[in-house]
Protein backbone atom coordinates (compact mmCIF):
# COMPACT_ATOMS: atom_id res chain seq x y z
CA UNK A 1 0.00 0.00 0.00
CA UNK A 2 1.47 3.33 -0.89
CA UNK A 3 -0.21 6.22 0.55
CA UNK A 4 -3.84 4.93 1.69
CA UNK A 5 -4.34 5.13 5.29
CA UNK A 6 -7.22 2.52 7.23
CA UNK A 7 -10.57 4.88 7.31
CA UNK A 8 -10.95 5.72 10.83
CA UNK A 9 -14.88 5.34 10.92
CA UNK A 10 -15.88 2.67 8.93
CA UNK A 11 -17.15 -0.56 10.07
CA UNK A 12 -16.95 -2.44 6.64
CA UNK A 13 -12.76 -1.55 7.64
CA UNK A 14 -13.01 -4.22 10.53
CA UNK A 15 -14.83 -6.65 8.99
CA UNK A 16 -13.31 -9.88 8.80
CA UNK A 17 -13.73 -9.52 4.67
CA UNK A 18 -16.55 -7.56 2.69
CA UNK A 19 -18.43 -10.30 2.50
CA UNK A 20 -18.75 -11.26 6.01
CA UNK A 21 -20.91 -7.94 6.48
CA UNK A 22 -24.75 -8.48 7.09
CA UNK A 23 -26.35 -10.20 3.82
CA UNK A 24 -29.60 -11.94 5.39
CA UNK A 25 -30.94 -10.93 2.09
CA UNK A 26 -28.18 -11.16 -0.83
CA UNK A 27 -28.26 -13.15 -4.04
CA UNK A 28 -24.53 -13.56 -4.34
CA UNK A 29 -23.90 -13.53 -8.65
CA UNK A 30 -21.61 -15.90 -10.13
CA UNK A 31 -18.28 -14.24 -11.37
CA UNK A 32 -19.38 -14.44 -14.94
CA UNK A 33 -22.40 -13.09 -14.00
CA UNK A 34 -21.00 -9.99 -12.25
CA UNK A 35 -18.93 -9.53 -14.84
CA UNK A 36 -22.18 -9.05 -17.20
CA UNK A 37 -23.43 -6.62 -15.34
CA UNK A 38 -20.04 -4.91 -14.91
CA UNK A 39 -19.94 -4.79 -18.70
CA UNK A 40 -23.55 -3.49 -19.20
CA UNK A 41 -21.77 -0.24 -16.79
CA UNK A 42 -19.11 0.17 -19.29
CA UNK A 43 -16.28 -1.41 -17.21
CA UNK A 44 -13.95 -3.87 -18.89
CA UNK A 45 -13.31 -7.17 -18.47
CA UNK A 46 -11.14 -9.77 -19.94
CA UNK A 47 -12.23 -12.12 -22.60
CA UNK A 48 -13.54 -14.88 -22.09
CA UNK A 49 -16.42 -17.72 -22.07
CA UNK A 50 -18.88 -19.60 -19.68
CA UNK A 51 -18.11 -23.48 -20.11
CA UNK A 52 -19.70 -26.62 -18.91
CA UNK A 53 -17.46 -29.20 -20.56
CA UNK A 54 -13.26 -29.76 -21.39
CA UNK A 55 -14.18 -29.63 -24.95
CA UNK A 56 -15.66 -26.53 -24.68
CA UNK A 57 -13.09 -25.56 -22.46
CA UNK A 58 -10.68 -26.10 -25.23
CA UNK A 59 -12.13 -24.17 -28.26
CA UNK A 60 -12.84 -21.23 -25.68
CA UNK A 61 -8.82 -21.09 -24.94
CA UNK A 62 -8.34 -21.33 -28.56
CA UNK A 63 -10.65 -18.20 -29.07
CA UNK A 64 -9.02 -16.02 -26.31
CA UNK A 65 -5.79 -17.93 -25.31
CA UNK A 66 -3.61 -19.41 -25.62
CA UNK A 67 -2.78 -18.27 -22.18
CA UNK A 68 -5.65 -18.80 -20.03
CA UNK A 69 -7.17 -18.73 -16.39
CA UNK A 70 -9.49 -21.63 -15.82
CA UNK A 71 -12.00 -20.60 -12.71
CA UNK A 72 -14.65 -22.77 -11.01
CA UNK A 73 -17.82 -20.98 -10.80
CA UNK A 74 -18.64 -21.32 -7.32
CA UNK A 75 -21.33 -18.90 -4.63
CA UNK A 76 -18.48 -18.18 -2.52
CA UNK A 77 -15.02 -16.68 -2.56
CA UNK A 78 -11.37 -17.77 -1.63
CA UNK A 79 -11.55 -19.85 -5.09
CA UNK A 80 -7.90 -19.35 -5.23
CA UNK A 81 -6.76 -20.93 -1.73
CA UNK A 82 -9.42 -23.64 -2.27
CA UNK A 83 -7.61 -25.03 -5.51
CA UNK A 84 -10.58 -23.51 -7.75
CA UNK A 85 -8.39 -21.37 -9.76
CA UNK A 86 -6.33 -23.29 -12.37
CA UNK A 87 -3.86 -21.70 -15.08
CA UNK A 88 -3.12 -22.71 -18.50
CA UNK A 89 -0.29 -22.24 -21.52
CA UNK A 90 -2.60 -23.41 -23.73
CA UNK A 91 -5.92 -25.10 -25.08
CA UNK A 92 -5.04 -28.48 -24.38
CA UNK A 93 -4.01 -27.94 -20.89
CA UNK A 94 -7.10 -25.85 -20.84
CA UNK A 95 -9.27 -28.96 -21.43
CA UNK A 96 -7.03 -30.66 -18.61
CA UNK A 97 -7.38 -27.88 -16.25
CA UNK A 98 -11.45 -27.61 -17.23
CA UNK A 99 -11.31 -31.84 -16.15
CA UNK A 100 -10.08 -31.49 -12.94
CA UNK A 101 -12.56 -28.48 -11.62
CA UNK A 102 -15.86 -29.77 -13.28
CA UNK A 103 -17.66 -31.95 -10.96
CA UNK A 104 -16.22 -30.91 -7.41
CA UNK A 105 -17.78 -31.00 -4.90
CA UNK A 106 -16.76 -27.93 -2.37
CA UNK A 107 -18.99 -25.81 0.57
CA UNK A 108 -21.96 -27.75 -0.31
CA UNK A 109 -22.07 -26.43 -4.15
CA UNK A 110 -21.36 -28.48 -7.22
CA UNK A 111 -19.24 -26.76 -10.30
CA UNK A 112 -20.46 -27.45 -12.86
CA UNK A 113 -19.71 -24.65 -14.77
CA UNK A 114 -16.09 -22.84 -15.43
CA UNK A 115 -15.27 -19.48 -16.71
CA UNK A 116 -11.75 -19.98 -19.23
CA UNK A 117 -10.55 -16.02 -19.74
CA UNK A 118 -7.50 -14.85 -21.31
CA UNK A 119 -4.78 -13.92 -18.71
CA UNK A 120 -3.57 -10.35 -18.61
CA UNK A 121 -0.35 -9.02 -17.59
CA UNK A 122 -0.74 -5.82 -15.03
CA UNK A 123 1.80 -3.64 -13.92
CA UNK A 124 -0.78 -1.56 -11.80
CA UNK A 125 -3.12 -3.80 -9.23
CA UNK A 126 -5.69 -2.22 -6.67
CA UNK A 127 -8.89 -3.13 -5.38
CA UNK A 128 -12.27 -0.92 -5.50
CA UNK A 129 -15.45 -1.96 -3.65
CA UNK A 130 -18.76 -0.28 -3.10
CA UNK A 131 -20.73 -1.71 -0.05
CA UNK A 132 -23.20 -0.43 2.80
CA UNK A 133 -21.61 0.23 6.05
CA UNK A 134 -24.17 -1.19 8.48
CA UNK A 135 -23.23 0.70 11.92
CA UNK A 136 -22.79 4.02 9.62
CA UNK A 137 -26.09 2.98 7.47
CA UNK A 138 -24.78 4.65 4.38
CA UNK A 139 -22.96 3.41 1.27
CA UNK A 140 -19.12 3.40 1.35
CA UNK A 141 -16.63 3.45 -1.33
CA UNK A 142 -13.80 1.10 -0.39
CA UNK A 143 -10.28 1.41 -2.25
CA UNK A 144 -6.80 -0.22 -1.94
CA UNK A 145 -3.58 0.30 -3.98
CA UNK A 146 -2.59 -4.17 -3.88
CA UNK A 147 -5.56 -6.02 -4.72
CA UNK A 148 -5.45 -9.72 -4.89
CA UNK A 149 -6.82 -12.11 -2.19
CA UNK A 150 -6.42 -11.21 1.55
CA UNK A 151 -7.39 -7.81 0.73
CA UNK A 152 -9.14 -7.55 3.95
CA UNK A 153 -6.03 -8.10 5.68
CA UNK A 154 -4.54 -4.64 4.12
CA UNK A 155 -5.11 -0.76 5.05
CA UNK A 156 -7.80 1.00 2.64
CA UNK A 157 -8.93 4.11 1.99
CA UNK A 158 -12.83 4.62 1.78
CA UNK A 159 -15.29 7.40 1.06
CA UNK A 160 -19.24 7.23 2.29
CA UNK A 161 -21.77 8.71 0.37
CA UNK A 162 -25.07 9.22 -0.20
CA UNK A 163 -27.34 7.00 -2.39
CA UNK A 164 -29.99 9.53 -3.26
CA UNK A 165 -27.38 11.40 -5.70
CA UNK A 166 -24.86 9.80 -7.91
CA UNK A 167 -21.53 9.23 -6.78
CA UNK A 168 -19.39 12.79 -6.93
CA UNK A 169 -16.41 11.59 -9.45
CA UNK A 170 -14.14 14.70 -7.24
CA UNK A 171 -14.29 11.31 -4.84
CA UNK A 172 -13.18 8.43 -7.17
CA UNK A 173 -10.58 11.33 -8.18
CA UNK A 174 -9.69 11.47 -4.28
CA UNK A 175 -9.50 8.01 -3.88
CA UNK A 176 -7.62 7.57 -6.79
CA UNK A 177 -4.92 10.07 -5.34
CA UNK A 178 -4.35 8.32 -2.09
CA UNK A 179 -3.89 4.95 -3.84
CA UNK A 180 -0.92 6.68 -5.51
CA UNK A 181 -2.05 7.31 -9.26
CA UNK A 182 -1.63 10.47 -11.42
CA UNK A 183 -2.75 11.79 -14.71
CA UNK A 184 -4.87 9.96 -17.75
CA UNK A 185 -4.57 6.52 -15.36
CA UNK A 186 -5.89 8.47 -12.08
CA UNK A 187 -8.90 10.05 -14.10
CA UNK A 188 -9.62 6.46 -15.95
CA UNK A 189 -9.33 4.86 -12.23
CA UNK A 190 -12.18 7.22 -11.24
CA UNK A 191 -14.30 6.87 -14.16
CA UNK A 192 -14.31 2.93 -13.60
CA UNK A 193 -15.24 3.98 -9.34
CA UNK A 194 -18.08 5.95 -10.63
CA UNK A 195 -19.30 3.37 -12.83
CA UNK A 196 -19.08 0.64 -10.24
CA UNK A 197 -21.26 3.26 -7.67
CA UNK A 198 -23.64 3.85 -10.17
CA UNK A 199 -23.96 -0.11 -10.71
CA UNK A 200 -24.52 -0.51 -7.01
CA UNK A 201 -27.30 1.91 -6.86
CA UNK A 202 -29.12 1.01 -10.25
CA UNK A 203 -29.31 -2.48 -9.34
CA UNK A 204 -30.27 -2.83 -5.62
CA UNK A 205 -26.69 -4.29 -4.59
CA UNK A 206 -25.46 -4.64 -1.30
CA UNK A 207 -21.81 -5.23 -2.71
CA UNK A 208 -20.09 -4.56 -5.69
CA UNK A 209 -16.43 -5.54 -5.41
CA UNK A 210 -13.90 -5.58 -8.02
CA UNK A 211 -10.75 -7.52 -6.99
CA UNK A 212 -8.42 -6.80 -8.95
CA UNK A 213 -8.50 -4.13 -10.61
CA UNK A 214 -5.71 -4.06 -13.05
CA UNK A 215 -3.80 -1.65 -15.53
CA UNK A 216 -3.36 -3.37 -18.31
CA UNK A 217 -1.27 -1.45 -21.40
CA UNK A 218 -4.03 -1.80 -23.97
CA UNK A 219 -7.72 -1.79 -22.62
CA UNK A 220 -6.68 1.03 -19.22
CA UNK A 221 -8.82 -0.58 -15.84
CA UNK A 222 -9.49 -4.41 -16.59
CA UNK A 223 -12.23 -6.55 -13.53
CA UNK A 224 -9.87 -9.29 -13.66
CA UNK A 225 -12.57 -10.56 -10.48
CA UNK A 226 -15.71 -9.43 -9.42
CA UNK A 227 -18.34 -10.41 -6.87
CA UNK A 228 -21.59 -8.61 -6.79
CA UNK A 229 -24.92 -9.29 -4.38
CA UNK A 230 -28.29 -8.06 -4.91
CA UNK A 231 -30.92 -7.59 -2.47
CA UNK A 232 -33.28 -10.29 -2.98
CA UNK A 233 -36.52 -8.22 -1.90
CA UNK A 234 -35.50 -5.30 -4.60
CA UNK A 235 -35.48 -8.43 -7.75
CA UNK A 236 -39.05 -7.78 -8.44
CA UNK A 237 -37.45 -4.11 -9.64
CA UNK A 238 -34.51 -5.74 -11.60
CA UNK A 239 -35.80 -8.71 -13.34
CA UNK A 240 -35.89 -7.42 -16.75
CA UNK A 241 -31.89 -7.13 -16.42
CA UNK A 242 -31.98 -10.70 -14.77
CA UNK A 243 -33.81 -11.97 -17.39
CA UNK A 244 -31.37 -10.71 -20.47
CA UNK A 245 -28.53 -11.42 -18.69
CA UNK A 246 -29.81 -14.79 -17.33
CA UNK A 247 -28.43 -14.28 -14.10
CA UNK A 248 -30.64 -16.96 -12.51
CA UNK A 249 -28.76 -19.81 -14.37
CA UNK A 250 -26.78 -19.99 -11.71
CA UNK A 251 -24.80 -23.83 -9.94
CA UNK A 252 -27.59 -24.43 -7.05
CA UNK A 253 -26.26 -24.66 -3.52
CA UNK A 254 -26.86 -27.97 -1.99
CA UNK A 255 -27.46 -28.53 1.31
CA UNK A 256 -24.78 -29.39 3.49
CA UNK A 257 -24.29 -32.45 5.88
CA UNK A 258 -24.29 -30.07 8.77
CA UNK A 259 -27.22 -28.47 7.48
CA UNK A 260 -29.49 -31.78 7.07
CA UNK A 261 -28.02 -33.03 10.27
CA UNK A 262 -29.89 -29.74 11.68
CA UNK A 263 -32.89 -30.67 9.98
CA UNK A 264 -32.92 -34.05 11.11
CA UNK A 265 -32.41 -33.46 14.54
CA UNK A 266 -35.10 -30.81 14.19
CA UNK A 267 -38.14 -33.64 12.60
CA UNK A 268 -37.09 -35.76 15.40
CA UNK A 269 -38.40 -33.58 18.47
CA UNK A 270 -41.74 -31.80 17.50
CA UNK A 271 -41.27 -29.71 21.00
CA UNK A 272 -39.29 -26.26 20.22
CA UNK A 273 -37.54 -25.41 16.99
CA UNK A 274 -34.09 -25.03 15.51
CA UNK A 275 -35.47 -22.18 12.36
CA UNK A 276 -33.20 -21.99 9.30
CA UNK A 277 -30.02 -23.57 10.17
CA UNK A 278 -26.74 -22.46 7.58
CA UNK A 279 -23.14 -23.61 7.63
CA UNK A 280 -20.16 -20.58 6.90
CA UNK A 281 -16.83 -21.34 7.74
CA UNK A 282 -16.27 -19.04 10.72
CA UNK A 283 -15.25 -20.75 14.44
CA UNK A 284 -17.97 -19.22 16.31
CA UNK A 285 -20.62 -21.63 17.13
CA UNK A 286 -24.16 -19.83 17.51
CA UNK A 287 -27.61 -20.82 18.94
CA UNK A 288 -29.48 -18.05 18.91
CA UNK A 289 -33.26 -16.93 18.89
CA UNK A 290 -35.61 -14.85 21.49
CA UNK A 291 -38.93 -12.88 19.47
CA UNK A 292 -37.42 -12.39 16.39
CA UNK A 293 -33.94 -11.29 17.63
CA UNK A 294 -31.39 -14.03 15.58
CA UNK A 295 -30.89 -11.88 12.66
CA UNK A 296 -29.61 -8.77 15.14
CA UNK A 297 -27.83 -11.06 17.12
CA UNK A 298 -26.06 -12.45 14.05
CA UNK A 299 -25.49 -8.92 12.50
CA UNK A 300 -23.91 -7.52 16.37
CA UNK A 301 -21.48 -10.48 16.03
CA UNK A 302 -20.61 -9.73 12.52
CA UNK A 303 -20.12 -6.04 13.08
CA UNK A 304 -18.08 -6.74 16.27
CA UNK A 305 -15.22 -8.42 14.07
CA UNK A 306 -16.95 -12.23 14.94
CA UNK A 307 -16.74 -15.22 12.40
CA UNK A 308 -19.72 -16.88 12.60
CA UNK A 309 -19.91 -21.01 12.10
CA UNK A 310 -23.28 -21.29 11.68
CA UNK A 311 -26.79 -19.18 11.84
CA UNK A 312 -29.09 -21.61 14.25
CA UNK A 313 -32.55 -19.94 15.44
CA UNK A 314 -34.00 -21.71 18.50
CA UNK A 315 -37.34 -20.70 19.73
CA UNK A 316 -40.83 -22.38 20.88
CA UNK A 317 -39.40 -24.00 24.26
CA UNK A 318 -37.04 -27.05 22.86
CA UNK A 319 -36.49 -29.79 24.95
CA UNK A 320 -32.86 -30.10 26.59
CA UNK A 321 -32.18 -33.17 24.41
CA UNK A 322 -33.08 -31.00 21.34
CA UNK A 323 -30.86 -28.42 22.58
CA UNK A 324 -28.17 -30.68 23.64
CA UNK A 325 -28.12 -32.37 19.99
CA UNK A 326 -27.94 -29.02 18.26
CA UNK A 327 -24.59 -28.34 20.58
CA UNK A 328 -22.97 -31.58 19.99
CA UNK A 329 -23.66 -31.06 15.82
CA UNK A 330 -21.86 -27.67 16.42
CA UNK A 331 -19.29 -28.65 18.38
CA UNK A 332 -18.59 -31.57 16.01
CA UNK A 333 -17.03 -29.40 13.14
CA UNK A 334 -13.74 -29.27 13.27
CA UNK A 335 -13.42 -25.46 12.65
CA UNK A 336 -15.68 -24.71 15.43
CA UNK A 337 -13.46 -23.68 18.73
CA UNK A 338 -16.41 -22.15 20.67
CA UNK A 339 -20.23 -21.69 21.25
CA UNK A 340 -22.24 -18.72 22.47
CA UNK A 341 -25.86 -18.86 23.74
CA UNK A 342 -27.57 -15.76 22.95
CA UNK A 343 -31.11 -14.73 22.98
CA UNK A 344 -33.71 -11.94 23.19
CA UNK A 345 -36.43 -11.81 26.32
CA UNK A 346 -38.00 -15.13 26.37
CA UNK A 347 -41.58 -16.47 28.11
CA UNK A 348 -42.78 -19.52 26.49
CA UNK A 349 -38.95 -20.90 26.45
CA UNK A 350 -37.56 -21.79 29.38
CA UNK A 351 -33.80 -20.74 30.28
CA UNK A 352 -33.05 -23.33 32.37
CA UNK A 353 -33.91 -25.66 30.09
CA UNK A 354 -31.95 -23.89 27.25
CA UNK A 355 -28.93 -24.42 29.75
CA UNK A 356 -28.95 -27.69 30.90
CA UNK A 357 -28.98 -28.70 26.55
CA UNK A 358 -26.24 -26.67 25.98
CA UNK A 359 -24.27 -27.82 29.33
CA UNK A 360 -24.70 -31.37 27.87
CA UNK A 361 -24.21 -31.26 24.66
CA UNK A 362 -20.57 -29.97 25.67
CA UNK A 363 -19.95 -32.52 27.93
CA UNK A 364 -20.97 -35.19 25.76
CA UNK A 365 -18.91 -33.57 23.10
CA UNK A 366 -15.90 -34.17 25.28
CA UNK A 367 -15.50 -30.45 26.35
CA UNK A 368 -15.76 -28.48 29.42
CA UNK A 369 -18.56 -26.43 29.49
CA UNK A 370 -16.08 -23.01 30.88
CA UNK A 371 -13.73 -23.61 28.26
CA UNK A 372 -15.90 -24.24 25.37
CA UNK A 373 -19.46 -22.17 26.14
CA UNK A 374 -17.93 -18.61 26.35
CA UNK A 375 -21.20 -16.90 27.08
CA UNK A 376 -25.25 -17.54 28.29
CA UNK A 377 -27.40 -14.64 27.78
CA UNK A 378 -31.26 -16.24 27.68
CA UNK A 379 -33.41 -13.70 30.01
CA UNK A 380 -37.13 -14.25 31.27
CA UNK A 381 -38.78 -17.77 32.24
CA UNK A 382 -36.80 -19.73 34.98
CA UNK A 383 -33.53 -17.36 33.93
CA UNK A 384 -32.15 -17.75 37.89
CA UNK A 385 -32.57 -21.23 37.71
CA UNK A 386 -30.37 -21.22 34.44
CA UNK A 387 -27.85 -18.82 35.85
CA UNK A 388 -27.04 -20.91 38.99
CA UNK A 389 -26.84 -24.14 36.97
CA UNK A 390 -24.32 -22.88 34.39
CA UNK A 391 -22.25 -20.79 37.22
CA UNK A 392 -21.72 -24.69 38.76
CA UNK A 393 -19.66 -25.01 35.51
CA UNK A 394 -17.81 -21.59 35.15
CA UNK A 395 -19.93 -20.51 32.24
CA UNK A 396 -20.47 -16.57 31.83
CA UNK A 397 -23.87 -15.64 32.01
CA UNK A 398 -25.70 -11.80 31.05
CA UNK A 399 -29.00 -10.96 32.03
CA UNK A 400 -31.15 -7.84 30.51
CA UNK A 401 -29.52 -5.12 31.87
CA UNK A 402 -26.36 -6.04 29.15
CA UNK A 403 -27.59 -5.83 25.89
CA UNK A 404 -27.44 -8.40 22.79
CA UNK A 405 -24.33 -5.89 21.05
CA UNK A 406 -22.34 -5.62 24.40
CA UNK A 407 -22.56 -10.08 24.61
CA UNK A 408 -21.61 -10.00 20.88
CA UNK A 409 -18.82 -7.43 21.96
CA UNK A 410 -17.64 -9.50 24.75
CA UNK A 411 -17.87 -13.08 22.81
CA UNK A 412 -15.71 -11.66 19.77
CA UNK A 413 -12.93 -10.03 22.27
CA UNK A 414 -12.55 -13.09 24.01
CA UNK A 415 -12.29 -15.15 21.18
CA UNK A 416 -9.62 -12.66 19.85
CA UNK A 417 -8.17 -13.03 23.53
CA UNK A 418 -7.91 -16.93 23.61
CA UNK A 419 -6.42 -17.14 19.79
CA UNK A 420 -3.65 -14.33 20.83
CA UNK A 421 -3.07 -16.62 24.03
CA UNK A 422 -3.01 -19.81 22.28
CA UNK A 423 -5.26 -21.70 25.46
CA UNK A 424 -9.21 -20.45 26.95
CA UNK A 425 -9.67 -18.44 29.67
Amino acid sequence: MRSAARCPGCSCCRQPGLASNSRSCAVRLLEHESKRLLATAGIAVPRGRVVSTAVEAREAARAVGPSVVVKAQVPFGGRLKAGLVAFASDEAEAGQRATELLGREVRGSVVGQVLVEERLKDATETFVAVTYDTAARQAVMLASASGGIDVEDRRVACRPFALSTPFPIHLGRELAWELGLKGEVLVQWAATAVAAARLFRERDALLVEINPLILTGESGWVAVDAHIELDDDALWRQEPALAEFDLTSRSERRVTEFEARAAEIDRSDHRGVAGRVVEFDGDLGLLIGGGGASLTIFDAILAAGGRPANYCEIGGNPTAGKVKELTKLILAQPHVRRLAVIMNVVSNTQADVIAQGAIDGVCEAGYRPSERLVAFRVPGSREAEARALLQRYGVRTFDRTTSLDEVAAYVVALSAEEDASGHPH
